[in-house]
């Protein structure tokens, strides 16, 4: 509450002093404009009195008196002295001011109107110029988009048109390394046959030596005519599975070619007999323990068939042990 009334009081003493200082300018300035109104009131009833006709026939009422030439003065009833002028010549002089007024003031219209329309075409003058540059601009830029899509077409049917060259010398290059490949294959098969029907002529002396030649051979070859092929497998130094598992490549050994022109795979098992051109030595495995498989001896031989290990007993041909699917 004590707030409230303060604030009340602060906004009486605010209205009080505003309304104080009201009053004080104001009566500094109402004599000078009460003197100011007099002298204008005064004037005009002067030149009022000045305008009528009866102005200086006041004393008889009768006579009208010739009004003097401008510059001479005389005096009324009131022993005033006047400057006598005709009612015609002031209402001409008003009318010439007035018209000279309006004539400046038409004038000057005419002139703001004159620059509003230089002003006018000047913006309309530089609105045609930059149209027209921008209009130019975007024929450049459409001509040099033109002319660069030209450029890359251009360039686009060359670089298709070498393409296709170097694609089709690319195939005739193939085509004639494979012809070449073909050809030096077929002279290789050829190759191998005739080794190994050379091949087959030396093993099959060698082996007529050997048997009639070398008794203690014949002993060792009656001695190791039982293979035990569980044996070996019960032994965890020839787990090939796992071996292989860690050394796939080692197992990738290219390419088999058969002996025989057309031959393809047969599974064969256990007690077949195989032709002599089969487990020529250039099928052997001459590093069994490298594929973790065992030692052999005597006249057993590891020989590769396809994908297939074979124990051949190569005297006789027969097979007397297998491991399927034991390449890649």
């Amino acid at each position: 509450m004590a707030d409230r009334k303060k604030m009340k009081t602060r906004a009486l003493l605010s209205a009080a002093a505003w309304s104080a200082m009201a009053l004080a300018v104001t009566g500094m300035v109402t004599p000078e404009i009460a003197a100011a109104a007099e002298r204008t009131r005064h004037s005009e009833n002067r030149s009022r009195d000045r305008d009528r006709p009866d102005f200086r026939n006041r004393s008889n009422g009768s006579a009208r008196v010739q009004a003097p030439s401008r510059g001479n003065w005389s005096r009324g009833d009131n022993n005033r002295q006047t400057r006598s002028r005709t009612p015609d010549m002031t209402q001409s002089r008003r009318q010439a001011i007035r018209t000279g007024q309006e004539q400046r003031e038409r004038r000057q219209k005419v002139e703001r109107q004159r620059d509003q329309q230089r002003d006018m075409r000047q913006d309309r003058r530089n609105d045609r110029r930059v149209y027209g540059t921008d209009r130019r601009n975007d024929r450049t830029e459409r001509r040099e988009e033109r002319r660069d899509n030209r450029y890359d077409r251009r360039n686009d049917r060359t670089n298709n048109r070498y393409d296709r060259r170097d694609e089709r010398r690319n195939n005739r290059y193939d085509r004639r390394d494979n012809r070449t490949e073909r050809r030096e294959e077929r002279r290789d098969n050829r190759y191998e046959r005739r080794g190994d029907r050379r091949d087959y002529r030396y093993d099959r002396n060698d082996r007529r030596n050997w048997r009639y030649n070398n008794r203690d051979q014949r002993r060792d070859y009656r001695a190791s005519r039982k293979w035990n092929r569980h044996s070996w497998r019960r032994d965890k130094r020839y787990n090939w599975r796992d071996y292989r598992t860690r050394h796939r490549s080692t197992y990738r050994i290219g390419r088999y070619y058969a002996p025989y022109y057309g031959y393809s795979y047969r599974r064969l098992g256990i007690g077949f007999t195989l032709g002599s051109l089969f487990y020529g030595n250039r099928y052997w495995i001459n590093d069994p323990w490298q594929y973790r498989l065992p030692e052999v001896y005597g006249p057993y031989r590891w020989v590769r068939y396809y994908d297939d290990v074979l124990l051949v007993n190569v005297y006789s041909g027969e097979v007397v042990d297998v491991i399927y699917d034991f390449f890649w």
